[in-house]
C-alpha cells in the first residue's frame, strides 16, 4: 500500500513540476524571442490584415521584461529599442506597456500594450496613434 502512495506522488511530481517549471519560462524573468504572426490595421475607413513589415515592423523581436527593453531581434546593437514603461503579472499573463515615438521619430507617436500568456508564450499585442490602432498576434521562445 505504501508503495502505491509512494508511486503516486512520485507521478504527480513528475507531471506537475514541469509544468511549473515551464510556465516561469514566460513570466518575464528570461528574455524572450518573439515571432509575428499576423498584423491587423484598424483606422476610421477601414481594417484590413497586413504583414509587420508593411507598418515597419520586425518579424522577430526581443522581449527582455528584466531590463525593460524591446527591441528587433536583428539590431544587434541595440540602436532600435522600445522602452517597457510598465509591467504587471495579471491572470496568468505577462503584460507590458510603452510608448514609441518610432524609428528616427519619422511616423506618429504610439502608445501600446503586450500581453504574453505566461503559460504558452502567445502574445497579443496593441498599438495605438493618430487615427490607427493595430492589433498584433505572435508567440515567443525563452532564450
Amino acid at each position: 500500500m505504501k508503495k502505491a502512495g509512494i508511486c503516486c506522488i512520485v507521478f504527480a511530481m513528475s507531471v506537475f513540476i514541469p509544468m511549473v517549471t515551464e510556465a516561469a519560462d514566460f513570466d518575464g524573468s528570461k528574455p524572450l524571442l518573439c515571432s509575428i504572426i499576423s498584423v491587423i490595421e484598424c483606422t476610421p475607413a477601414e481594417n484590413r490584415t497586413v504583414s509587420a513589415e508593411t507598418i515597419g515592423m520586425p518579424q522577430f523581436i526581443m522581449v527582455d521584461a528584466a531590463k525593460m527593453k524591446i527591441w528587433p531581434a536583428m539590431d544587434k546593437e541595440g540602436k532600435k529599442t522600445s522602452e517597457i514603461k510598465r509591467v504587471d503579472h495579471v491572470g496568468g499573463n505577462l503584460i507590458l506597456q510603452g510608448v514609441d515615438e518610432g524609428i528616427d521619430k519619422n511616423r506618429e507617436a504610439v502608445s501600446w500594450t503586450a500581453t504574453i500568456s505566461e503559460e504558452t508564450g502567445k502574445f497579443v499585442l496593441t498599438a495605438a496613434g493618430d487615427q490607427v490602432a493595430f492589433v498584433v498576434f505572435g508567440a515567443c521562445l525563452p532564450l
